[in-house]
């Protein structure tokens, strides 16, 4: 995949089918849209292409209500290059862009980078200055310029027939739902960030963390604890058992949620890297402990699911 930007180098080197979007997550009906780009570029003698932005359009409209992202702009276009198309055009996402009109949107960017002869849409897909921009717009615009218009139902799942949609899968996180958030997203969730210095009382109590410092626009699961994996820069994966919370058994009124995970079977340096870690499956809510013992022999349980959770064999006692 080809990694296009506007402004800057914008030009395909030949015709494309098109579809525009945030694009947050690449879940599973996004794929699917993708897939119909793809098969209606082959169809046609075009090359295939995602428009997106490398802001969330939410996050400059109304910043106070944005909504915490599935995937930084790297992990995006990891996911898109995975599915195959032969362009990414990231669109940089200001003030100004924002305030644009639907119409200059499409004669910049669609016509004036990709030469777009199709584009392929959700249903309800709005774009534009107060979203004026939509399908049949789209197709009135291309009636004059030259590309075909697909609207697509979303796509539906078994998990309640309910359309998939990033927001559906934040809220799923939220709820700890890890495993049918990844049913939709078509993997685990993950998240990346630098390991960073904590106050060691992991290694104290026996069971040494990796404090993974998350970007704050970056969706995490609710606080608990979690069965997943740790990926290490050279791509090794690891077993690990990851919490989610402010630490109630030693802290009080924290600020923020900490993830901190324990590879499993595991004693290195790993401060300063850059770790993505994977959610498989909620074990347990955040909760106070008594004592220091107490909260070890809980650590003590949880690895022992988290092995029995990803397959790992038990150690011996």
């Amino acid at each position: 995949m080809e990694v296009l930007h506007h402004p800057g180098n914008c030009a395909a080197d030949r015709p494309c089918a098109v579809t525009i979007g945030a694009y947050d997550g690449v879940h599973t009906g996004h794929r699917l849209v993708i897939d119909r780009v793809k098969r209606v570029a082959s169809e046609q003698g075009l090359a295939s292409a995602v428009v997106t932005f490398d802001h969330h359009p939410a996050a400059v409209v109304r910043p106070d209500s944005a909504p915490k992202l599935l995937t930084d702009l790297e992990q995006k276009l990891e996911l898109l290059a995975s599915t195959g198309v032969d362009y990414a055009l990231v669109v940089h996402f200001d003030q100004s862009r924002s305030e644009e009109s639907a119409e200059g949107f499409v004669r910049e960017v669609l016509i004036g980078c990709l030469d777009t002869k199709a584009v392929v849409v959700g249903h309800d897909f709005h774009f534009g200055y107060k979203r004026l921009g939509s399908v049949p717009l789209l197709q009135d615009m291309g009636a004059e310029l030259g590309f075909d218009v697909t609207g697509l139902r979303l796509f539906s799942d078994g998990l309640g027939k309910e359309p998939v949609s990033s927001t559906r899968i934040r809220f799923l996180l939220a709820e700890g739902s890890v495993g049918e958030a990844a049913s939709l997203l078509g993997r685990p969730h993950q998240v990346r960030g630098r390991v960073a210095h904590g106050d060691k009382r992991g290694r104290l109590l026996g069971f040494p963390t990796a404090n993974v410092a998350v970007p704050t626009d970056i969706a995490l699961p609710s606080d608990g604890v979690y069965a997943g994996w740790y990926q290490r820069p050279d791509g090794i994966r690891r077993p690990a058992a990851v919490s989610i919370g402010r630490r109630p058994t030693f802290y009080e009124g924290a600020e923020r949620s900490l993830l901190e995970a324990y590879l499993l079977d595991f004693d290195d340096d790993l401060y300063d890297e850059v770790a993505s870690v994977e959610f498989v499956a909620h074990l347990r809510s955040q909760a106070r402990f008594e004592s220091a013992q107490a909260l070890v022999d809980q650590m003590a349980r949880d690895v022992a699911t988290t092995r029995r959770v990803l397959g790992e064999p038990q150690v011996a006692k």
